[in-house]
């Protein structure tokens, strides 16, 4: 499986963004998907997960209530909105199942400016 984040860029604070990832060699059934993030100097963090039907969410605190995950059609595209980001959600964007079992893309980075 190969995982490829884009959408990432520069954003005000306060602003809005929508990441995305493809997944290419099989789809999301079954495992769910995630994303995670990276912050300079820091180690990659969870942000927020979807099971396979985008009927169970689950977010971290720093992201509840500003940003959304979702699957997109087709099931092998799924999203994540960032409304409101603040300076602290600069980062690179990665997308892995739940428990990272697949290679790491590159992800995308995300700059927020305050």
């Amino acid at each position: 499986v190969q995982l490829q984040a884009s959408g990432g860029g520069a954003v005000q604070a306060g602003g809005s963004l929508r990441l995305a990832c493809a997944a290419s060699g099989r789809s999301f059934a079954a495992l769910g998907m995630a994303w995670f993030r990276q912050a300079p100097g820091k180690e990659r963090e969870f942000v927020a997960r979807t099971d396979w039907l985008g009927t169970r969410l689950y977010y971290s605190d720093s992201v509840k209530g500003r940003f959304t995950i979702s699957i997109g059609n087709p099931k092998n595209i799924l999203h994540l909105q960032m409304n409101s980001p603040k300076p602290e959600d600069t980062a690179v964007y990665y997308c892995n199942s739940p428990e990272g079992s697949y290679a790491w893309g590159q992800g995308t980075q995300v700059t927020v400016s305050s």
